[in-house]
């Protein structure tokens, strides 16, 4: 059986194969490519050592290489080794130790059992961390290849004996400093069940037991902190973000989970930038110009805080002043950043998601206390102590003797950190510090389940127990046993592993500048797993105002117009159009405008709809007033035209051709004009009645009248010839006031019919868009309304043809003329109300249907009554017999 581990960190693969069957753990080893031992044994990497019963073993980036050993990891020689000392992971290591001691003190956890730890510095490279492992896991005098260091594990762990035969090994690694280094390390060990606890390896992709069964860490996954910063950006209405990350499985699954987490949101990525530590100045170039050029306001950053501290200086460089930054727990805390000059001048306005701070109780003046002169083996100590106090100590050659021209003054190592203020002695902001504290506990509290024996006496009879001495634990147990873990810490949090997880905690940041100018952390809030609560009037803006800055590609459209999105271009990017007429929204940023119901209409700023105001034609307005004046004017003149005629009745001219007909045309043409008045004002259920009853009737007795004098004028001349004497015997004044009668009463059935079964109703004319709905007549049967004005036609077009064949009787007066002349403007007047009717909106079609009825009144009026008017008033000496009957000479 074999495993084929690939193991790889930019710039640098590392491929192991294990192969064989040997061992307790039916693993042999062959180390395919693997770094040399000599470079590990003559690195300069110590360690710090602690025997005990049951050895932790730690693996820190202590020290790093100087800036001009960085262009190449893989050929990093020998004789040149890490010379710089860090304090912060200094801090961790002490972390660790005074987790251990305090454990060890304790009376209650793991009683008896002493902890002992051996810490190696990892230099921050794949492959010393590699090296470093092996060497824990074989035991002190191990090789440090993998085939010798897998023989030691394997008989220091012997299965078949049960027994440790070999130098003393760690159960357990703390280490992995990094999210390549995790994965490296844990497939490393994964095939020897050594369980790896990270403090500081976020990728999500080390939740996967199937890959990573070894694995645990006390950092929470960068799921948690992506999904708070979303949860921050969506809380904030920031929906146009310009994004800068690293071109590594840190900053390319962080962003992608971003999208994940906002899609939906209304959050747009203006643009996404990458940056390479290898190339950060031209790309910190390029992203620093993508942001000056975005009209995003707010900037998401997921890199470490050296590259950010690049981009700043970049920023800086153009004056680009007005961004607010979004930042990871990578760079949010930085004390580096925070002292930056550019830092206060690019990013004063900064909300960060940090790892959760803590106190250890006792932890400072335990760092305070620390002395070379109590502890002087402590390499680590040593070297920082001669860094800080500027000296050497005792007969050891200063750390940093080849950069000194001038020999430093000696120490005693009694020398005080009380009033020392540097990275190792700040315990203001404890973070990463606390995640090895909670590994230590975790640890602890695995191998307390493991050794604890229960009472023999309180089992079961038939049940068998077997305990754990702490010079057998195997590495398996521990990982069995790790999986369990539930515990209470000592500041009263619930701690246990979820997988490989520990429940998501996280504090929000805020970077605010103070009296000085200068940078400072304020905390204001804090995320639980999914759940976010900040305090928002305690963030302080670059604007200085406490109104949380707009970051949008386009504003929110307001209520009353709606968003229509903009072809190729992000949701975010957007137009503003106004709702058409009859339709609202009355929220901001609406999709869609939504039609108001048939009896609302919208106001006018599109906001909201508004009951519709009833309009109708009403005698107060002037259109109204204009056709009544024109209507009255008619009635009167039709009243003069009647008393005129009244006071003529014995003369020739008014007694011609039936004088009772001219009297009771008169009299319908009055009705005429008086019934155009009742289409004017509120249209109720009676008026709407008698208004078309009014209308049909009256032009049907005034047609009716013109019809009966065209059949008189007809048959008095056709009797006038030889053998037609008795024609008009049919047309006497009996016959044409039942002609008369007749055919009115043909409408008058077809009205009662009409008016009895299906009648118009006063109704809103909702169908017309716009405020005002005409309140208008509606015809519930359009039948009846037909019948009716097609009866009116049939007799007009009756009446037009009998005139139109009388019109060139020989009479110096013939009436027929006139009435041809009348019924032709009567049919025109009509034949162009119906295309006039049906295109006129609301209470306009009824002021055409009035206009129709006033026009035609007028015109037979004046083309029938005019001319005789004429005679009997200016020409009264042809209103004679002898006149209206001499016959045309011919020629």
């Amino acid at each position: 059986m074999s495993w084929f581990l690939w193991l790889g960190s930019a710039p640098s693969l590392l491929l192991v194969g294990l192969v064989g069957r040997e061992l307790g753990l039916g693993v042999g080893s062959q180390v395919v490519q693997a770094v040399t031992c000599s470079r590990w044994e003559t690195s300069g990497v110590t360690g710090l050592f602690q025997d005990g019963d049951v050895v932790i073993g730690g693996l820190f980036s202590l020290f790093y290489k100087p800036p001009a050993m960085d262009h190449d990891f893989t050929q990093l020689p020998p004789y040149k080794p890490c010379t710089r000392l860090q304090g912060l992971p200094l801090q961790y290591i002490y972390a660790m130790v005074f987790a251990l001691e305090e454990i060890n003190e304790s009376g209650t956890l793991l009683p008896g059992v002493k902890l002992g730890y051996h810490i190696h510095d990892s230099c921050g490279l794949s492959f010393w961390a590699l090296q470093a492992a092996l060497s824990l896991v074989g035991g002190k005098g191990s090789s440090c290849s993998l085939s010798a260091a897998i023989t030691n594990y394997s008989a220091a762990y012997g299965e078949e004996s049960g027994e440790r035969t070999g130098d003393q090994s760690v159960p357990l690694i703390i280490g992995g400093d990094s999210s390549n280094a995790a994965q490296i390390l844990s497939r490393l060990l994964g095939p020897l069940s050594v369980p790896l606890i990270s403090y500081t390896a976020s990728c999500p992709c080390l939740s996967d037991r199937s890959q990573f069964p070894n694995f645990f860490r006390t950092m929470p996954s960068d799921i948690y902190q992506v999904r708070a910063i979303a949860q921050l950006a969506i809380r904030l209405n920031w929906t146009w973000i310009g994004a800068v990350v690293a071109k590594n499985s840190y900053g390319l699954i962080s962003i992608k989970i971003f999208q994940e987490e906002t899609r939906g949101a209304g959050v747009c990525l203006a643009f996404v930038e990458t940056l390479r530590r290898e190339n950060i100045v031209s790309d910190a170039t390029r992203a620093a110009l993508a942001i000056q050029a975005s009209t995003a306001k707010v900037i998401l950053i997921f890199t470490w805080y050296t590259d950010v501290r690049e981009l700043f200086e970049q920023l800086d460089a153009r004056n680009v002043t007005d961004r607010h930054f979004l930042a990871s727990e990578a760079w949010s805390t930085s004390g580096d950043l925070l002292q930056n000059p550019s830092s206060s001048k690019v990013a004063s306005s900064v909300l960060g998601v940090a790892i959760r701070s803590s106190v250890i109780p006792g932890f400072e003046k335990y760092l305070r206390n620390l002395s070379p002169s109590h502890r002087p083996k402590d390499r680590f100590l040593r070297e920082f102590w001669e860094n800080v106090f500027l000296c050497h100590l005792g007969d050891t050659a200063p750390a940093n003797k080849l950069l000194q021209k001038d020999p430093l003054p000696p120490c005693s190592g009694t020398e005080s950190l009380q009033t020392v203020q540097n990275l190792l002695t700040d315990t203001s902001q404890v973070r990463v510090t606390y995640n090895v504290y909670l590994a230590v506990y975790a640890v602890a509290h695995a191998l307390h389940r493991l050794l604890l024996c229960p009472d023999i006496k309180s089992l079961p009879r038939n049940s068998s127990s077997t305990c754990s001495i702490p010079k057998h634990i195997k590495p398996m147990e521990v990982l069995q046993h790790l999986m369990k873990v539930n515990f209470t810490t000592p500041q009263g949090e619930m701690f246990y592993f979820d997988g490989a997880d520990v429940p998501a905690k996280y504090d929000l940041v805020n970077w605010q500048k103070t009296l000085g100018g200068k940078l400072k952390l304020v905390l204001i809030g804090r995320v639980d797993g999914y759940d976010l609560q900040m305090n928002e009037s305690a963030i302080q803006w670059s604007t200085g105002s406490n109104q949380v800055p707009v970051s949008v590609c386009s504003e929110s459209c307001r209520p009353g117009t709606r968003v229509a999105t903009r072809k190729g271009e992000p949701l975010c990017c957007f137009d503003c159009l106004p709702c058409t007429e009859g339709e609202i929204s009355n929220i901001t940023g609406s999709p869609n405008c939504e039609p108001c119901p048939p009896e609302f209409w919208s106001n006018s700023d599109r906001t909201a709809c508004v009951p519709r105001q009833l309009d109708f034609l009403s005698f107060n307005e002037t259109l109204g007033i204009t056709l009544t004046t024109v209507a009255v004017f008619g009635v009167t003149v039709t009243t003069t035209v009647f008393v005129v005629f009244l006071y003529y009745r014995q003369t020739p001219m008014v007694r011609a051709n039936n004088s009772e007909l001219s009297f009771l045309l008169l009299l319908s043409l009055k009705l005429c004009f008086l019934c155009s008045l009742v289409f004017i004002g509120r249209p109720s259920v009676w008026s709407c009645r008698f208004q078309q009853a009014a209308f049909g009737i009256s032009f049907v007795l005034c047609i009716s009248c013109l019809q009966v004098k065209t059949m008189v004028v007809l048959a008095a001349f056709r009797s006038a010839r030889p053998g037609a004497e008795a024609l008009m015997k049919w047309f006497g004044p009996g016959q044409q006031r039942g002609s008369v009668c007749f055919f009115t009463s043909i409408q008058v059935l077809i009205c009662v019919i009409w008016l009895s079964l299906s009648p118009p109703v006063p109704q809103p004319d909702l169908d017309v868009p716009g405020l005002k709905v005409t309140l208008q007549c509606a015809m519930a049967s359009v039948v009846g309304f037909s019948l009716v004005l097609g009866y009116i036609g049939l007799l007009a077009c009756t009446s037009l043809l009998l005139a139109f064949l009388a019109r060139k009787l020989p009479d110096n007066f013939n009436e027929a003329k006139l009435i041809t002349f009348s019924m032709l403007i009567f049919c025109a007047v009509w034949a162009a109300f119906v295309p006039a009717y049906v295109s006129s909106p609301g209470k306009y079609a009824v002021a055409v249907e009035i206009f129709a009825i006033i026009a035609s009144s007028y015109g037979l009026l004046f083309c029938i009554f005019a001319p005789k008017c004429f005679i009997i008033l200016l020409r009264p000496e042809k209103n004679t017999k002898k006149f209206l009957m001499a016959r045309e000479q011919k020629d």
